[in-house]
């Protein structure tokens, strides 16, 4: 034990001697950065919208036998597929899948035509509820089981991408910023098949969509503005898809 612990304190000496040695950890970007653009304990800062998608209900699905977990894979593996296929042609980057659930980024600029992420980001959250209430959960009510239900919850800011792990055996790409811890906690406000935005993508939205299709969700979120004080507002994003005629 003495000498694990010996080790163990000259491992954490060296780390931290790279660390310090290294500088900038951080640099300013234009596009979100792929696990092969960063090397361990670096960033890169961009003004993006955050998505965070989460299963209503997941943890109450019956996936005790075999076959349960058989059926379940199935359905998640449908669903999944289709919504990171939707999250990528709306230009975004799908950073996770927490098994119920995923986290994708929408920086400014992307897309064909390029658009604002905010805008990309709301449109790609309609398409996925359009996708999952018409093509996904049909499916899934013919195999007997309990349709998908989900939630959203998108803010936008200044976020940085990092990679964090240890050299050549594990490294992830994670978020680290006030908007996507934010993006995060909307979910516990958000009830199912619901989109919730924070005031600052709110306001990147054009006049006609914030007038029609957003309204106030919760005035008092538990964050304020740093500068004023002031509570920062959620928002519900209210907006469908029709079905095409």
């Amino acid at each position: 034990m003495k000498q694990y612990w010996d080790e163990q304190i000259e491992r954490v000496a060296k780390l931290r001697q790279t660390i310090v040695a290294r500088g900038d950890a951080i640099e300013q970007g234009r596009v979100v950065p792929d696990a092969t653009d960063l090397v361990i304990g670096t960033g890169r800062q961009l003004d993006m919208a955050v998505m965070f998608l989460d299963l209503c209900g997941f943890s109450s699905r019956p996936s005790e036998t075999l076959q349960e977990q058989d059926m379940l894979l199935r359905v998640l593996n449908l669903f999944f597929t289709e919504m990171i296929k939707i999250a990528e042609e709306y230009g975004g980057v799908v950073e996770k899948n927490t098994g119920d659930g995923l986290m994708a980024y929408f920086n400014d600029g992307e897309g064909i035509p390029p658009e604002n992420g905010c805008k990309r980001a709301i449109t790609c959250a309609l398409t996925m509820m359009f996708a999952n209430a018409h093509l996904i959960n049909p499916i899934i009510r013919a195999s007997n089981m309990e349709e998908f239900k989900f939630r959203i919850g998108i803010d936008y800011g200044k976020v940085t991408v990092s990679q964090l792990g240890a050299a050549r055996r594990f490294g992830s790409l994670v978020a680290i910023g006030t908007r996507a811890n934010i993006a995060c906690k909307m979910l516990n406000v958000a009830s199912e098949n619901e989109i919730v935005i924070g005031e600052s993508v709110k306001l990147q939205l054009p006049l006609d969509w914030q007038a029609n299709y957003v309204m106030l969700k919760q005035e008092q979120s538990g964050w304020t503005y740093r500068a004023t004080g002031a509570p920062y507002r959620y928002y519900l994003y209210h907006g469908r898809w029709k079905q095409p005629q």
